[in-house]
Parts: structure tokens; sequence; C-alpha cells
């Protein structure tokens, strides 16, 4: 068997920055465990697998397709960077015609539209809810240690903490922590956390002005830090809407990699996540 495979660095410009996701475009479904395989071997953050819906379909003419994402240990339910990347597959290299696709998934249908070189997704938006941080002291000591912090929130339908450094804070200290994947997993045993953001306020005054910063980690599926995180996204993109009185947000995930995200919190409840795509691998994956 040989399967197609893409590596795409998505929400950038420039080779080698953004989130590197592994595409696969699949004739007929797999079986689970040859998925798990196959993400397991790739060893990024997240290995997508596109499949038809209709034999008759095919990648150029159809419009809707499945989507499923593995990370190197699971199956996920949502993921940004790996639908921006599968999206930039279909229109850029198998050429599709239409001018939305929409991918049938774990979270519902998610289309994504193609403007230029942008890729904007329909994602749910994942409101959290305050939290005392108190009940997340020692997740909260591993994540930031000392550093003083001003709010934390949860998003149970995500299942991801975000925890915002004080506004006194310059970005500096973000960019710096030296954050322990295996301090966060033993700091959280209880389920209710599979990933943890790390948010501040921006600089929306200089060029290119960012409303907030990010960093995102998830060791309890197999990803000590995500470079660039899409569902992330729809947690934080719903909480600095409210504290900024804005719709529309550029952010920006400060790892290593870097990535830069452009925002839409819409009244339907559901938000528009927009970036680029660099295309860097193309190969066959031989079984």
């Amino acid at each position: 068997m040989e399967i197609p495979v893409y590596t795409v660095d998505a929400f950038t410009n420039l080779p080698f920055k953004g989130n590197p996701a592994a595409i696969c475009p699949l004739m007929h479904e797999l079986s689970d465990d040859l998925y798990q395989k196959i993400a397991t071997e790739m060893n990024l953050a997240e290995t997508a697998f596109i499949t038809r819906i209709k034999p008759s379909d095919n990648f150029t003419t159809g419009s809707r397709f499945h989507l499923r994402w593995f990370t190197p240990t699971n199956e996920v339910n949502l993921c940004g960077h790996a639908t921006l990347a599968s999206a930039a597959v279909l229109f850029h290299y198998e050429k599709n015609e239409n001018p939305v696709l929409v991918f049938e998934t774990r979270s519902g249908d998610l289309a994504v539209t193609q403007q230029g070189e942008r890729y904007i997704m329909d994602f749910p938006l994942n409101p959290p809810n305050q939290e005392d941080p108190n009940e997340f002291r020692d997740i909260i000591k591993a994540a930031v240690g000392n550093h003083p912090i001003q709010d934390v929130y949860l998003s149970p339908t995500t299942k991801k903490l975000m925890i915002r450094l004080a506004d006194s804070c310059d970005r500096s200290v973000l960019t710096s922590l030296n954050v322990d994947p295996a301090a966060l997993l033993s700091s959280e045993k209880s389920g209710k956390v599979k990933g943890v953001i790390l948010t501040m306020k921006g600089s929306p005054d200089c060029k290119p002005g960012y409303d907030f910063y990010s960093r995102y980690f998830a060791p309890w599926n197999g990803i000590p830090e995500d470079p660039v995180t899409g569902s992330s996204h729809t947690v934080l993109a719903s909480y600095w809407s409210k504290k900024l009185g804005k719709k529309k947000l550029l952010a920006y995930q400060c790892s290593r990699r870097g990535g830069e995200l452009e925002l839409e919190v819409r009244d339907d409840g559901r938000i528009n996540i927009a970036g680029q795509a660099v295309f860097v691998l193309k190969g066959t994956i031989v079984l």
C-alpha cells in the first residue's frame, strides 16, 4: 500500500515556522490502529487523514470529506492547524474546484474557504468559565512558577485551562518560560485538564498590532508544546473578545517557531480563524 503524505507548515508564510502537520489524502478509510501508527511514526503534533464520503467523489471535484486528527499518542476532537493544512493540500495539490470545502469531523462540520493566500476556517467557539486559581494551584505553579497571574479560566468542552499572566509582565516573561511537560503531567491527573494555555495582553499600538499572545502545552496528548494552535484560539478568542470589546482580533502564538492567526468572533457563536500555509515536504508512505 502506498499513501501520499504532505508536510505543511500552517499559520505562517515562511517554511519551518508555524505549526507542521502531516496530511494524508486517502481513497478509503484505514483501521484506527493504522492511523495511530502512522501518526506516531510522523511524530508531529497532528497527522490528519482525509477520506472521501462518496465512492464517486474525488479530491478535485468533491466538496465534502471526512477528516480525522491524530497526535503521536491519540485521536483528538478538534485541530485547527491540521484542518487548515488539509484544505491547503486539497486546494493546492489536488486543484480542488470548489470555493468552500467542508470537513465532517468529531466537532461537526468545519468549512474552509480559500481567499488569496489565506485560508479561513469556520470553527465552533468554546467560551471558558472563570475558575478559582486555588483549585488549580499545582498546575499553575508548574506552568508559570512564581510569576503573577490575572485570570484562570477553563473550557469544559476542550478541557483547556487558560492562565492569563498579569499585565505587569513583559512579553519576554511568556516567551522565556521553560515549562516542564513532566511537571505539568504530574500536577494534574483528574482528567479535567488536557491542555494549558498561557496568555497575556498584546501590544495593539505596535505594528503589526497583536491583541494578545499565547503559548500552549498538551503533554496529556503527547504534545509537550504545540507551536501554533487553532483549537486553543477557539477559547482565547472568546475570552479576549469580551475583555477587549472587539470582534476582530490579531493573535500571535509565541512558541519557538511562532505563528499568526486572524480571528473574528461571530454573532452566531462561531469563529473564523484565518492563516496562511507553506508546503515543505511531499512523499509516500509505503506499507
